[in-house]
């Protein structure tokens, strides 16, 4: 089977980790590097060595859009981002897929098989079949605890995975809250998305991080987790709402 060379491009360092992770995931794709500058990205492409570009819209010294129009039909391109406003735009210029940030694994398969249809000229559907081994595989964390830092450089404290209820971020630091406590630590949001496998975390906004399997009930702007209501920001809405819905119709 065919491998489509990747490359992912975006100016921060956990979603370009996890782009990354993802390619590793699937059998017919390769990673062939990552990059967080777009004008570096762009003379990589000019090398006619890249089949699709994982690219992030908002991009410091050139933005995405911007990189469309440059790049041309050197290569095919799905989006990553936060900000669902640009999807129109960015299939105007012939993008594969859209993946809104934060990307579920699932949903980035789905845009996997998309390319991989459209770069071969073979449905995935079919060839995925025979052999059977040639479908993506997804991978379990390596495991279930995460460490974080304490209140001094050589102290970290284990918090197993199915004990956090939710991540808050606030100005100076990053409070845990767990089953039966709080774990404070210094590090940011982003630090501590790395560290949790995702499903079943999510980013639902800026501040903060949610275990799925946690929820008590989702009305409206709100997620409840016990009585603590945690609110659904605008950018993060449609991707959680999108994974929500595909888990129900699954269960059905």
């Amino acid at each position: 089977m065919k491998r489509i060379r990747c490359l992912a491009v975006d100016d921060e360092g956990y979603a370009i980790n996890m782009i990354a992770d993802y390619i590793t995931k699937v059998p017919y794709m390769e990673l062939v590097g990552t990059t967080t500058s777009a004008i570096e990205a762009l003379s990589q492409i000019q090398s006619g060595e890249i089949d699709l570009v994982f690219l992030d819209i908002q991009m410091p010294e050139l933005s995405g859009l911007q990189f469309l129009s440059l790049c041309g039909d050197k290569c095919k391109v799905i989006l990553t981002t936060a900000y669902a406003e640009y999807a129109l735009e960015g299939f105007d210029h012939g993008v594969i897929d859209y993946l809104l940030k934060p990307i579920a694994l699932d949903r980035f398969l789905k845009a996997a098989q998309k390319a991989f249809d459209q770069i071969t000229g073979i449905n995935y559907r079919t060839t995925s079949q025979q052999p059977a081994q040639t479908a993506p595989k997804v991978t379990s964390p390596a495991h279930d605890y995460i460490f974080i830092k304490g209140d001094s450089k050589s102290k970290f404290l284990k918090v197993d995975h199915r004990d956090i209820l939710y991540v808050q971020g606030l100005k100076n630091y990053v409070s845990v809250f767990t089953l039966t406590q709080r774990f404070v630590t210094y590090q940011s949001l982003r630090d501590i998305i790395e560290l949790l496998p995702q499903p079943p975390f999510y980013r639902v906004h800026k501040s903060y991080i949610v275990s799925v399997n946690k929820i008590r009930m989702i009305d409206g702007q709100m997620i409840y987790i016990g009585e603590q209501a945690i609110p659904i920001g605008e950018s993060y809405r449609d991707s959680f709402m999108a994974m929500i819905k595909d888990g129900s119709n699954r269960e059905q």
